[in-house]
Formats: C-alpha cells, structure tokens, sequence
C-alpha cells in the first residue's frame, strides 16, 4: 500500500462517513415530528366536533387541510414542520442514522389533503359528522406514524410504484 503524497490528505479524512439512502433525502425524524404535532391537531377536531363546536372543529380541520397541501404541493422539505424540526429539534439530537426518500411522505401529505378536503366538503354540504370522520381517518394515519414509524401514505405510495401506476423520477430512486 503507498502512502500518500506529502500536502495531500488520505480518502477517509477528506470524506464524511456514508448515510444510508438518498443523498438528498430527509431526516426520518422529521415527518415523524410533523406526524405528532398533526395528531395532536387532528385530535382536537375530533373532540370540538363531538363537542358540538362544529365551526371551530371545521376551523382547525381547515388549518390541518392547508398544512397538508403545503406539504403534497411544495413538498415535505418546505413544510413549516419540517423547518421547525431543522431549527429547533435536529440540533439537539444525534446525526440521523439514515436519510429517507422525500417522495412517499410527500404522496403522504397529498393523501392527507384528499381526507381532509373531502370532510370539509362534505360539511359544507352538511353531512352530519364529516368533518369528525375525515380528522379520525387522518388521526389513525398520523398516530400510526407519529408513534409507531409506520407511514399509511409511504405504503399506499410504494404499493402505486410497484403496481406502475406511479413513476419514481431518478432524483428519488433508493
């Protein structure tokens, strides 16, 4: 084995070690963060909706709603978050372990916008307890993710690739 020129420096001390995953993916922390602070909200829908406080419940569920397109439209990089996990969570913990493909929490969001969206809809046209079904159906996906790791729009975005109905462009290919 040679020893390196005098003035250059060896491989390993100019190279970070490798992460697992996409080079430019996400902290997996992070959609769990979001995930949490989401069921939290989803949650207080439920009850201001069994409560009988139905313009507040539809209020919050509006909010939920847009935090979701924001996510699915701009993307989970973008997501308010996400920023607050970057800001104020990462710097006090650990490096991550492995990065995660921004692509299945991104789908997601948009599978929790289509939720949301339909129970509002459907309270504007004044379908008793939509709004409290549809934040239920997004709390289950959320607690799910928050909690366990376990992504219900991930899987339903992965079941899509492989079934060929959805196309992973190269950037986000594991």
């Amino acid at each position: 084995m040679s020893q390196p020129e005098a003035g250059s420096a060896t491989p390993a001390a100019t190279t970070a070690p490798a992460i697992p995953g996409p080079a430019d993916g996400i902290d997996p922390r992070s959609p769990r963060f979001g995930a949490g602070i989401t069921a939290v909200l989803l949650l207080l829908t439920i009850f201001l909706g069994l409560a009988g406080l139905d313009i507040a419940a539809f209020v919050v569920l509006l909010v939920v709603s847009l935090l979701f397109a924001w996510g699915a439209f701009a993307g989970i990089q973008l997501h308010p978050y996400g920023l607050i996990f970057r800001a104020l969570v990462r710097p006090r913990l650990a490096p991550p372990t492995e990065r995660e493909d921004p692509a299945p929490p991104t789908f997601a969001q948009g599978v929790g916008f289509v939720i949301t969206l339909l129970g509002l809809v459907l309270a504007l046209f004044g379908v008793p307890y939509a709004v409290v079904i549809a934040a239920g159906l997004a709390f289950v996906a959320a607690f799910l993710n928050s909690v366990f790791g376990y992504c219900l729009g991930c899987q339903i975005y992965l079941l899509l690739v492989r079934a060929g109905v959805i196309r992973r462009t190269a950037a986000n290919r594991v």
